[in-house]
C-alpha cells in the first residue's frame, strides 16, 4: 500500500507528465519518462498527443475518437507534437497531430470532437466480475515473484507508479497457462485528480496502452515478461462515449478476436465501477514468437507487463 504522500506525488508527476510547454504555432513540448520499457511507453504519447490536440478546441467540444499510428519507436527524451487544424465545423472538429523526436517522427494521430449534443442511447452491459477490493495489484504480483522476478525487471517493476492496476484473474506473469482471451483489470489514480475532464481523458488514453496487446498471447499461454515476445504496439484507436473519472475505480474488458501474420488484434471496454460503459478501444501490435530467454534476457531489455 502506498502511503497519501507518496501517491500523491505520483499522481501528480502524472498530470506534469501531461502539462505540454507551448511552443507557439499549435506546437508542444512535452517530457517523457520511463518506466523499464526499451522505447518509451505508447500510453504516454496516446495521452500527451490527445492533450496537444484538445489544446486547440474549446472547452465546449470535447474528444469523442482518437486514431493513432506508432511509427517508430520513442526514446526517452522530450517530444514535440505539432498540431494541423484540420476543420472547424458547426458541429465536429478534426485535429490531426505528429509527435517528432529530432527529425524522426515517431507517431501520428487523427482525433474528432464534437458539440454535446442529445440523442439515442444504449450500451454493452458491463460483465458481472469480481470488484477490485481484495485483489492483488500488479506491482503486489510482481514483489510476491521474489527471486523469480528477472533482474531486469526489478529497477522499475518494483516500484509504484501514479496509476493501479488489479488484474480480475491474475496468473503466473512469469508461465501462464493457455487461457481464453478473454480478461478484466480494474484501474485507477491512486490519489485524486483535477477536476479537468481533459486530465482524466489523457490519462485513460495512457492507461488504455497497458496490457491490451496481453489478451492475444493469453491464449497461447504467452507474456511480455517470459523472454518469448518482441512486441510493438502498431496502431491504437479510442472512442468517448460518457464523462468518468480516471481517480475512480474503471474495469478494463478485454479481448482478442484474431492473431496472424505475428499480429494481435484486441479490443477493450471500459466501465464505471457502476456499470456505465465510458470507453472503448482497439488495438494491432507486432508479436513475434522468439526461443525463451533469447531477447529479454540476453539483450537486458524489459518490456512492460
Amino acid at each position: 500500500m502506498t502511503d497519501p504522500a507518496t501517491a500523491a506525488r505520483l499522481v501528480d508527476e502524472l498530470v506534469r507528465l501531461m502539462d505540454l510547454e507551448p511552443l507557439g504555432d499549435d506546437r508542444f513540448l512535452a517530457q517523457s519518462e520511463d518506466i523499464g520499457t526499451p522505447a518509451v511507453f505508447g500510453g504516454q504519447v496516446l495521452g500527451q498527443s490527445l492533450m496537444a490536440a484538445c489544446r486547440t478546441v474549446g472547452a465546449d467540444r470535447p474528444v469523442h475518437s482518437m486514431h493513432a499510428y506508432f511509427l517508430l519507436p520513442g526514446e526517452h527524451a522530450p517530444i514535440e507534437y505539432a498540431v494541423d487544424r484540420v476543420r472547424d465545423g458547426r458541429s465536429f472538429t478534426a485535429r490531426h497531430v505528429v509527435a517528432r523526436q529530432g527529425e524522426r517522427i515517431i507517431f501520428e494521430m487523427s482525433a474528432s470532437f464534437q458539440t454535446v449534443d442529445t440523442g439515442i442511447e444504449h450500451q454493452l452491459a458491463m460483465p458481472g466480475v469480481e470488484g477490485p477490493d481484495g485483489l492483488p495489484s500488479e506491482l503486489d504480483q510482481r514483489v510476491a515473484l521474489g527471486d523469480r522476478l528477472p533482474a531486469v525487471f526489478r529497477p522499475k517493476g518494483l516500484a509504484p507508479h501514479g496509476i493501479e492496476y488489479r488484474r480480475v484473474d491474475p496468473d503466473d506473469p512469469l508461465d501462464p497457462d493457455p487461457r481464453p482471451s478473454e480478461s478484466a483489470v480494474w484501474m485507477r489514480a491512486i490519489a485524486p485528480l483535477p477536476d479537468d475532464p481533459l486530465v482524466h481523458r489523457a490519462l485513460l488514453a495512457y492507461a488504455s496502452d497497458h496490457g491490451l496487446l496481453r489478451a492475444a498471447m493469453l491464449p497461447h499461454g504467452l507474456s511480455f515478461m517470459s523472454g518469448q515476445v518482441r512486441p510493438a504496439s502498431l496502431d491504437h484507436a479510442m472512442w468517448f462515449h460518457r464523462d468518468f473519472r480516471m481517480d475512480d475505480w474503471l474495469l478494463y474488458v478485454l479481448d482478442s478476436p484474431s492473431a496472424s501474420g505475428a499480429r494481435g488484434f484486441c479490443r477493450g471496454s471500459v466501465f464505471t465501477r457502476d456499470g456505465r460503459l465510458v470507453a472503448s478501444t482497439a488495438q494491432e501490435g507486432m508479436l513475434r514468437i522468439l526461443p525463451k530467454g533469447s531477447l529479454l534476457s540476453s539483450a537486458g531489455r524489459a518490456a512492460p507487463i
